[in-house]
């Protein structure tokens, strides 16, 4: 099939030209030239890391055997409408977001009630969309929520115009079970009219900051290249919405000060690791599902680099590595679909300890993922197959303890379950 696809000085940042075209007999003609532009964004990335690192080969992993069945399976709610994140209270209980703009409080018995319904918010309203993926996303305790009783939820809403953006609002939750009205602290920029591709997953890492990975749109790819924009990025915040004075990017020309890094696609797991490193999943298109390691600066390569190929089957690039574009730890053929992650850390299953889990959408499993002592990651497994269910998160409970939110395509019919010793 015929297709056209341009890789510029901005989608290359700044070190190769790419042009891709289809040619009379349906072959692929591709040229590269060197080039050395001034004050380009090769030399915006160059200024926050060494672009000849680009990490070492991905490793490559598909279907793999399941993990033993040790342990049994809980309902804590049912007659969820498309759970999407869980956190736990420190008083007991746990507050969770359903996609269509409800945040939902659980007791510990498993009785289900509203807290607020987004679409209720005068200032910013939850834009969803049938069949789409915007919604209400992630909730993130303050590190000390115990105190000050803050929490940060994420969410796409609308802007004027018809359009919405992905947004971050601080909340105060009462031990009345109250949410205050809130003040946003974040909105990704530009406004984008897709519904999809949107990230919203918080992390702290650890220095009295916010990271939120945002993704690109699904339309807009080759903005994940440039970084006048929130497309594709990983955007690091201060608590109160200010920009940290140590972002990557700070004072570069047609740079927005918020971009930790780039080159992402659609972001859908962060984690602080135990050994202080920032870990990622992302959706890659067709076959290029990744995990990474997070740092400031780096270029981690979408769309100019990929393992994965269009849902056409057309090629997105012919590039895998790219000089100053970092490869992934891992990539997944097929692709799984990762929602969400963990590192585990608890008693109840001390096999898992440090390792990472991962919800696999498209495969329904979550992903069992060895996590080495230096790092690295090792063999792997899948769990939970047997309930043959989509899984878009999971969480670990105080006493160790795996919950998983299961979401059904049609309906409210999703679950939150908890996977405990057998």
């Amino acid at each position: 099939m015929a297709f056209s696809t341009f890789l510029t000085r901005s989608a290359l940042c700044g070190i190769l030209t790419v042009t891709i075209a289809a040619c009379g007999n349906g072959t692929v003609a591709e040229t590269a030239s060197a080039q050395k532009p001034a004050e380009n964004l090769a030399e915006q990335s160059i200024a926050a890391a060494d672009v000849k690192d680009v990490g070492a080969p991905s490793q490559v992993w598909g279907r793999v055997e399941a993990a033993p069945i040790n342990y049994k399976i809980e309902t804590v709610a049912d007659d969820i409408d498309h759970p999407w994140s869980l956190a736990f209270l420190p008083e007991g209980g746990m507050l969770l977001s359903e996609r269509g703009g409800l945040l939902k409080h659980i007791t510990d018995d498993g009785e289900v009630s509203v807290v607020k319904d987004f679409a209720t918010i005068d200032d910013a309203p939850v834009h969803t969309k049938d069949r789409a993926q915007a919604g209400l996303f992630d909730i993130a305790l303050h590190p000390d929520f115990a105190d000050n009783r803050q929490v940060f939820i994420s969410y796409a809403a609308k802007v004027d115009k018809g359009l919405n953006t992905l947004v971050v609002r601080r909340f105060t939750y009462s031990k009345d079970g109250t949410l205050d009205a809130g003040q946003q602290i974040f909105a990704a920029k530009p406004p984008r009219k897709e519904s999809h591709h949107y990230g919203g997953r918080i992390i702290f890492p650890g220095d009295g900051t916010l990271m939120i990975p945002h993704g690109e749109a699904y339309n807009k790819r080759e903005q994940a290249q440039t970084l006048d924009n929130h497309f594709g990025k990983i955007l690091r915040v201060n608590l109160d919405g200010s920009i940290p004075q140590d972002n990557p990017f700070i004072g570069k020309k047609d740079a927005l000060p918020e971009i930790w890094s780039y080159g992402h696609r659609n972001p859908q797991g962060i984690i602080l690791g135990a050994d202080g490193k920032v870990y990622e999943n992302e959706h890659g298109a067709k076959g290029g599902d990744e995990i990474n390691v997070i740092e400031p600066g780096v270029n981690y390569g979408w769309p100019a680099v990929t393992h994965g190929i269009d849902y056409s089957g057309a090629a997105i690039s012919p590039f895998k590595t790219l000089p100053g574009m970092r490869q992934s730890l891992v990539h997944f053929v097929p692709s799984i679909a990762p929602a969400g992650m963990v590192q585990y850390s608890g008693d109840a299953f001390p096999e898992l300890q440090g390792d990472l889990l991962l919800p696999a959408l498209a495969l329904k499993h979550v992903r069992h993922v060895e996590m080495k002592a230096d790092g690295s990651l090792g063999e792997q497994r899948e769990m939970f197959g047997e309930l043959d269910s989509r899984f878009r998160d999971v969480e670990i409970s105080p006493d160790g303890y795996i919950y998983l939110l299961i979401e059904e395509r049609n309906g409210p019919n999703g679950k939150v379950v908890r996977a405990v010793p057998n």
